[in-house]
């Protein structure tokens, strides 16, 4: 006896989250291959599973592995792992984490690399019922001292090559080591709370875990953000817009500390795909991994396909990318022409998602999409409203810019400290300005406190960015705004030109003329090696801002 179908959620809230589409919803998991018979007796222990533990990464993982449980679930660094095993481990952390003390309502920091060592954690706090708060790999000491300061955890987790910045930062909390090369301290690791823990299933918690993922922190201190579970929803709009099919491949180059690696760490355990992942990032050895492994999707950010392609000709060209279907883009905005410079090289497979880490997904643009207009964001996915906002809250006309509002069943909590994005009618605010163009597509134009007023005009600065990313000369871009005697504010643009390019300044102040209003001209184009980013390649404007002043 088999039953005729499959959903990877506790039934009743994936029917709640799904109601609205219910036949939407069902024929976007036919196509992804989540509709099928299943065993009854295995059924009922996915039903009781997500029952227990709710439709986040404990119950995620046990159902993965109750359906899946002989399919490769890990490639890393250091070898293979089934769903059973990946599964196995995280009852046995989670036994251990409660032998040192961790309870439900306690929170588990994560500065941790993608290997193995990621998911064993992750999934024993979640057994065990903590909240996981995942930090940035790139914090220096001052940052990881004040986000641990005011988030306040139980335990921190990190690779031992942040040792430094975890001895700078004073941290006087109990400490565990996931990649280990020495250590010289003694300290717990988390392939021993592996060794040591029971693999007999947790008890679940009276309670979930919760997420908490820190915003970018481009313009000041990244900011705790609250996620429940993940719903049916969440993964319906992706899957909508994504042709991914149960049983694949992805390789997840996009840290896993960040919204979109963790999006697509949960859409695997979800369609049973194998996720391979490395320590480091590299294009070269990305190309290497996506074709050994056999991959049909990769999930990255933006400036991860900039690197790619700027490997010579002959690398790319003997690269062998033909199982590839998806990739799966998002972070930040696509700069310049890098969109059509991939999918001339690789093929239409590039799908570019918008979205924040409050709000998630807000957008996504698919190849056709990309074809057309090539720094578009896409339009809403299936479950997802989108609106376009003036000042005083009025839904403006299209093609009219705004502040973009979005409704979906993805937004966060609030943030730790309290606050929240600002909403109206239930749709919250992404913190960005845009605008639809006659054919429904989304444009993200900037933040909206990025916005500068210069001579009684509006710019914003994306828009200058994306022009001087187009001419030839010029690998990226960034612009701020800076104080000016005369207009209140100017534009001064940061360049990373081609290797041997010696373009004068004015070249690009000409190229920008040609393409935009007078007004939004750069006042001042600097030329730098490169620019500051963090570890998702989000540009850190703050630094561009400390490095104007102290060459005033």
């Amino acid at each position: 006896m088999t039953l005729p179908i499959t959903l990877p959620f506790a039934v009743p809230e994936a029917i709640t989250r799904a109601a609205s589409f219910p036949m939407t919803a069902l024929k976007v998991l036919t196509e992804a291959g989540l509709v099928r018979p299943m065993g009854p007796l295995t059924f009922t222990a996915v039903l009781a599973a997500y029952a227990a533990w709710g439709p986040g990464l404990a119950g995620g993982m046990k159902s993965a592995a109750l359906r899946f449980p002989d399919r490769l679930g890990l490639i890393d660094d250091l070898g293979e792992l089934t769903y059973r095993e990946l599964d196995q481990r995280g009852n046995a952390v989670a036994d251990s984490l409660k032998a040192m003390g961790i309870h439900a309502g306690d929170s588990v920091a994560i500065m941790v690399r993608n290997h193995r060592g990621f998911f064993d954690i992750s999934v024993g706090a979640a057994k065990v019922g903590a909240d996981t708060l995942f930090l940035n790999t790139a914090f220096a000491a001052p940052q990881l001292a004040d986000v641990l300061e005011r988030e306040r955890p139980a335990l921190l987790v990190y690779d031992e090559e942040f040792s430094d910045i975890v001895a700078l930062a004073d941290i006087a909390i109990p400490r565990v080591l996931a990649w280990v090369e020495d250590n010289p301290e003694g300290l717990p690791t988390v392939e021993g709370l592996v060794n040591q823990g029971s693999t007999r299933a947790a008890v679940a918690p009276s309670e979930p875990s919760r997420l908490i993922i820190l915003t970018s922190g481009t313009t000041g201190t990244p900011k705790g953000a609250r996620r429940g579970n993940a719903n049916l929803g969440a993964a319906v709009a992706l899957l909508s817009k994504l042709p991914l099919r149960s049983g694949g491949r992805s390789h997840i180059p996009a840290p896993l500390f960040h919204t979109w690696g963790w999006a697509h760490l949960g859409l695997s355990m979800l369609l049973g795909s194998t996720v391979v992942v490395t320590r480091f990032f590299d294009p070269r050895h990305m190309l290497d991994v996506v074709e050994r492994h056999r991959c049909d999707c990769v999930a990255v950010v933006p400036i991860m396909l900039q690197r790619t392609l700027q490997l010579p000709d002959k690398v790319l060209a003997q690269a062998d990318l033909s199982r590839l279907t998806v990739v799966a883009s998002s972070g930040s905005a696509l700069p310049g022409n890098v969109a059509l410079e991939w999918m001339d090289r690789f093929g239409d497979c590039l799908y570019n998602t918008y979205g924040s880490t409050e709000v998630a997904w807000v957008s996504i643009a698919t190849p056709e999409d990309l074809r057309a207009a090539p720094t578009c964001a896409g339009r809403p996915p299936v479950g997802t409203q989108v609106r376009i906002m003036d000042q005083a809250g009025h839904e403006v006309a299209r093609g009219h810019s705004g502040r973009i509002f979005v409704g979906n069943s993805m937004l966060f909590d609030g943030y730790t400290g309290g606050d929240s994005k600002h909403s109206i009618d239930g749709l919250m605010s992404s913190g960005d300005v845009g605008r639809f163009d006659s054919d429904g597509r989304l444009y993200v134009e900037g933040r909206d406190d990025d916005m500068i007023i210069s001579g009684g005009e509006n710019v914003f600065p994306q828009e200058v960015e994306d022009v001087l990313a187009k001419h030839p000369d010029v690998i990226e871009a960034a612009a701020i705004g800076v104080e000016d005697a005369d207009f209140g504010q100017r534009l001064r643009a940061f360049v990373v030109l081609t290797e041997g390019a010696h373009t004068p300044e004015q070249v690009l102040k000409d190229h920008v003329r040609d393409h935009l209003a007078r007004y939004k001209v750069p006042r001042e184009v600097v030329y730098v090696s490169e620019l500051p980013r963090n570890s998702t390649g989000k540009i850190l404007k703050r630094e561009l801002h400390q490095m104007h002043e102290e060459n005033r």
